[in-house]
């Protein structure tokens, strides 16, 4: 299964972006939400999605 994903999720006062490719998974967290947004994007663009979930 191909399972590709971006997740952009609030908590604690941090900004956490979570990506999802096959059997890879890993969170980066960012005290600043534009950082956050900005590497969302990035990551969004780099696999080719439509778009990134905002949780």
């Amino acid at each position: 299964m191909n399972v590709r994903c971006v997740e952009l999720v609030e908590g604690y006062g941090e900004w956490h972006v979570r990506v999802i490719e096959e059997d890879y998974e890993h969170t980066r967290s960012f005290e600043i939400e534009s950082f956050a947004l900005a590497y969302a994007e990035g990551q969004r663009r780099r696999l080719a999605l439509a778009d990134f979930t905002r949780i």
